[in-house]
């Protein structure tokens, strides 16, 4: 509609600020608003259009960004008191890339404190709502982001991941999310760590969520590249899809495990639309699985990186403690990364070295099969729990109390090994909530997760419009 000028910019963020006014307040998903600076840019598209200039592919789409991102000239703050007031001199290197294609930044989504919990609230903005039940969470930490296109604040976010980060929220509040090829999209910019970081934490990637898993393909497109240290000499052309069809696609399908066990609601439907892609044609196996691949040391493996990764965010004196604890044989209690913080270099090198067998495990994996399906948690939205420290929370599953942590293992079990993975819904819970489930693919075969995901969407229907919103434009 915008390039056959069916609509103009102007009006289509016209549109959407008029959406962020009415619904905004009931979720708290959009915390900061660029209306001036956003309005001036879409009357400019709008004049370069009108006089055939060439513009890019996103040319007029307003759209929001998470607030962990840089943006020029507009508040970010990551959900942090310190950075309250922060104002960035220049973009992170995706909401550049962005600009480029054309798109039109009108605000920025709630966050949890420096992106560090899979539920969304901080001392600055509070918490924000998730759009099917107000009294549940929309995960996080990408949560504002999920929760915005959800309720047709904004068709497409940008999200950053290093524990399900994007998944989680798109899962929680029914919507797309893609996880990217860890590297193929410049994390340059994010906040954690302070601003002006240059480095790209381990494990952490930036990617789209969407209402479909097209539009976070043609987002994909935009944003994937090489970052400033490397942009000199290589560039990055992806793989396309494997299979367009279902017809001979190879599916692996992990559904729940012991070690973490799935609500069997979710475990069912994911069950269900296996079942649906079989016979539309795919091949399907309930058992196949990587040589050598153990749920649990996994995950564990996982956890030990992730907190080499955020390691950053404790004082030397809290990590001398940590250490004291763990060699004592204690458990250590706290925030996200909490779990292998205080670890020596050395333990680290051994689980990257776990890590990189894994990767290897899964390479010969993926030859014989295009894609997994697995949960992306083991429930649906919860409660709100703001309780500290984090580690102390529990989730119910099934009628059973289990670690908060539970909400990350799904996800870090494939994000450790870098793979990309897209989560898309599969239906609602008989709770009224939505469910998800990941695609994970092969490394780098990013379009492969999002040509399956859309497969999904064809036998699920795919993303819906919460009802509190169902009669709104």
């Amino acid at each position: 509609m915008l390039a056959s000028m069916e609509v103009s910019a102007a009006e289509l963020l016209s549109a959407h600020l008029r959406a962020v006014e009415d619904r905004n307040p009931l979720i708290n998903a959009v915390v900061t608003l660029n209306s001036e600076g956003a309005t001036a840019q879409a009357e400019a598209i709008d004049s370069r259009r009108a006089q055939g200039e060439a513009v890019g592919p996103l040319a007029g789409l307003p759209m929001t960004v998470k607030d962990s991102l840089m943006t020029q000239g507009v508040r970010t703050t990551s959900g942090a008191p310190e950075l309250a007031a922060f104002v960035p001199d220049h973009d992170a290197d995706v909401v550049a890339r962005l600009k480029q294609a054309g798109a039109v930044i009108f605000g920025k989504t709630n966050l949890p404190t420096y992106a560090n919990d899979v539920q969304t609230y901080n001392p600055v903005f509070g918490t924000s709502n998730n759009p099917w039940n107000l009294d549940r969470s929309v995960g996080g930490s990408s949560g504002g982001s999920a929760a915005a296109v959800a309720a047709g604040l904004s068709p497409l976010e940008i999200g950053s991941d290093i524990a399900g980060s994007i998944r989680n929220p798109a899962a929680m509040c029914g919507v797309v999310g893609h996880k990217p090829s860890y590297g193929i999209v410049s994390a340059h910019g994010q906040i954690p760590g302070p601003p002006g970081t240059l480095t790209q934490a381990d494990l952490a990637v930036v990617g789209p969520l969407a209402r479909t898993a097209d539009d976070c393909a043609f987002a994909l497109d935009q944003i994937v590249g090489p970052d400033s240290w490397m942009d000199t000499a290589w560039s990055l052309t992806l793989p396309p899809a494997r299979r367009a069809s279902p017809k001979g696609l190879r599916v692996a399908v992990l559904a729940s495990h012991d070690a973490c066990p799935v609500d069997p609601e979710i475990e069912a439907r994911i069950m269900g639309v296996a079942a649906g892609l079989e016979a539309a044609g795919a091949t399907v196996s309930y058992e196949a699985m990587p040589k050598g691949f153990d749920f649990a040391k996994t995950e564990r493996t996982f956890w030990n990186l992730l907190g080499g990764a955020l390691s950053g965010g404790w004082t030397l004196a809290e990590l001398d403690t940590m250490a004291t604890s763990v060699s004592a044989g204690e458990d250590v209690a706290g925030d996200l990364g909490i779990i292998g913080a205080s670890q020596r270099h050395r333990a680290w090198l051994s689980d990257n070295e776990r890590r990189l067998q894994m990767r290897a495990a899964w390479k010969t994996f993926f030859e014989q099969w295009d894609v997994v399906l697995a949960p992306v948690a083991p429930t649906v939205a919860i409660p709100h729990d703001h309780h500290s420290p984090a580690s102390e929370r529990t989730v119910e599953v099934a009628g059973q109390h289990r670690p908060y942590q539970d909400l990350m293992s799904w996800m870090g079990i494939f994000g450790l090994s870098y793979l990309p993975a897209t989560a898309v819904p599969i239906g609602l819970h008989s709770c009224g909530l939505p469910m998800g489930l990941q695609v994970v693919g092969p490394f780098l075969e990013d379009y492969t997760t999002l040509a399956v995901a859309t497969m999904i969407e064809q036998l699920t229907g795919g993303t819906q419009r919460p009802p509190m919103f169902v009669d709104q434009s």
